[in-house]
């Protein structure tokens, strides 16, 4: 005998049937009623719209309100991607195609009622702001549900789209201001989580916000930004930070370069950009001296650069737990070509800092041939992104008031499956097919590449067939994801069947959380290398 359980708590929901017979949810948010799908015990709504379509005049716009619909929308499907191009060998998509029509969000969700009051994570995916999408099987918000965690995954605006600077643009803002739009949308996904997230379960009061790589650095972002005070209890950063030591644009200086890509286009007032086919404008960017389009001080979103932010402890005052990997770039983006002696990585070293390369080799220092490929790649990693991600910590361990934990992700991916002849593995992930059949595969990497950890501590290896996963994989899957599933819940990693993980404690060499097979804690070695580092930055702005 079929039953049907109706609850009449507000928000509803129900339980009905699909059309194929699997159980679905209806829910009602603040715009209308979502029927998502039951997928073996989590409840799943994807493509939801938390944001009005930033097309037409809305292109370069602040995201607007969603229009309420009537009768049950279907939410059993991804949205379209953002913009973009197929840049990342290692982006695999669900997606509905490609559209600037974008600003959708998913969400998993294990609660049975809508007082059930979950800790939430929201997920913001990584693509240096110019890819990714919430549908990569990498970011499924399915095994952290299962933790009882209600996971939600944000589309953004990216390149041209998300973070395109104007003179005519800030003057039509009410806020006098022009770019960020990305971030402006993930802002206004929290702003729905906030009012949408308890009728899934939810407990609004307890955000935790996540990311990789770009999505890290949007952390960071919505950590320095005041639209996303009181919005978040705490922050999960993967790789990267804005507090690097690549300055951020001012206003001017960005709304200069978007008149200078109009004159590129033949395209000399925001009417005429906003006229040009969403594709044309894509392809557009990829053009040689085209510059690109990132984060801006645009006086609104940004009121100040968000190191000053930090350094002044105006930020969100939130737990964070935050680190990078042991192999972020190679030995080759010091070294080039050369091989990895000592002479060459000196030759190396002086011709790219000048008379600041004899401090970078008291603190980068081979002592033999043999440790020159390890410290030069520790080096590149620093300069790509460890060294902004140190900075966020340290930062925020003395200003923020809330505990840091830091970790340094070490566990190499092992090799990959038989099936993938000698394809490449690529420094971010993906791989790189080989026609020639004879060829050899190269070397497996020796540490964890930038974006190794994603599938690990989300607790989806499974969604990856590049890789032969072994038991060790899993278990440091299990470990890394009970870290963070700790975090979400209570903003502090400890718990139950894993290692005592030490806070950071402000102006002291910091205890770092070493994640491989052996996962334990131990004291930070280099801090030299970053007080260094961070001294030439300051040096430089």
């Amino acid at each position: 005998m079929k039953k049907i359980f109706v609850f009449v708590l507000f928000p509803i929901w129900c339980f009905a049937q699909t059309d194929q017979g699997a159980p679905a949810l209806q829910v009602k948010t603040a715009n209308g009623i979502l029927e998502g799908l039951d997928e073996s015990g989590i409840r799943a709504f994807k493509g939801v719209p938390f944001a009005a379509p930033p097309v037409g005049d809305l292109r370069w716009r602040e995201p607007q309100p969603v229009k309420n619909w009537t009768g049950v929308r279907k939410a059993d499907k991804f949205g379209p991607r953002a913009m973009q191009l197929p840049i990342f060998g290692d982006m695999n998509f669900r997606s509905d195609g490609v559209s600037e029509d974008c600003l959708y969000l998913n969400v998993w969700t294990p609660a049975k009622t809508a007082t059930d009051r979950l800790p939430v994570l929201v997920y913001f995916y990584g693509g240096g702001l110019i890819a990714g999408d919430g549908s990569e099987p990498r970011y499924d918000g399915e095994s952290l549900a299962r933790h009882g965690i209600v996971t939600v995954t944000v589309n953004y605006r990216l390149t041209i789209f998300g973070f395109f600077s104007h003179p005519e643009l800030s003057k039509e803002s009410p806020h006098k201001a022009s770019g960020n739009y990305g971030f402006l949308d993930q802002a206004a996904a929290l702003q729905w989580v906030q009012k949408n997230i308890a009728a899934f379960g939810g407990d609004p009061n307890r955000v935790t916000i996540a990311g990789e790589s770009a999505g890290s650095f949007s952390v960071s972002a919505q950590m320095a930004s005041p639209l996303a005070k009181n919005l978040i209890a705490g922050a999960i950063g993967e790789s990267g930070s804005l507090l690097g030591s690549r300055p951020i644009s001012s206003l001017s200086e960005a709304e200069q370069t978007g008149v200078e890509f109009g004159k590129v286009v033949g395209a000399t007032s925001l009417a005429a950009l906003r006229k040009m086919p969403a594709q044309e404008l894509l392809e557009t960017t990829t053009k040689p001296g085209v510059p690109r389009f990132s984060a801006v001080v645009d006086g609104y979103f940004f009121p100040k650069p968000p190191v000053e932010v930090f350094a002044n402890g105006q930020q969100s005052h939130v737990p964070l737990l935050v680190g990078w990997n042991s192999q972020e770039s190679g030995y080759q983006g010091i070294l080039g070509k050369e091989q990895p002696t000592r002479d060459n990585y000196t030759a190396a070293v002086k011709k790219m800092y000048g008379e600041q390369a004899d401090q970078m080799l008291k603190v980068y220092a081979p002592a033999t041939d043999a440790e020159v490929e390890q410290v030069a790649t520790d080096m590149a990693g620093d300069r790509f992104i460890g060294f902004g991600t140190w900075k966020w910590a340290d930062l925020h361990s003395q200003t923020g008031g809330k505990p840091v934990y830091r970790y340094l992700y070490a566990r190499p991916r092992p090799e990959m499956r038989a099936e993938m002849g000698n394809a490449t593995a690529n420094l971010a992930g993906g791989v790189t097919r080989n026609d020639d059949a004879t060829a050899k595969r190269p070397p497996a990497p020796k540490g964890a590449v930038h974006s190794a950890e994603i599938e690990y501590a989300l607790g989806n290896l499974p969604t990856n067939r590049v890789y032969d996963w072994q038991p060790e994989d899993y278990k440091v899957s299990e470990i890394m994801q009970l870290f963070f599933a700790n975090f979400i819940k209570t903003g502090n990693p400890n718990g139950l069947g894993v290692p005592n993980w030490p806070v950071v404690k402000s102006g002291q060499p910091a205890a770092v959380m070493h994640i491989d097979v052996q996962t334990k804690a131990g004291p930070e070695k280099h801090r030299d290398r970053y007080l260094l580092l961070d001294k030439m930055a300051k040096e430089a702005n």
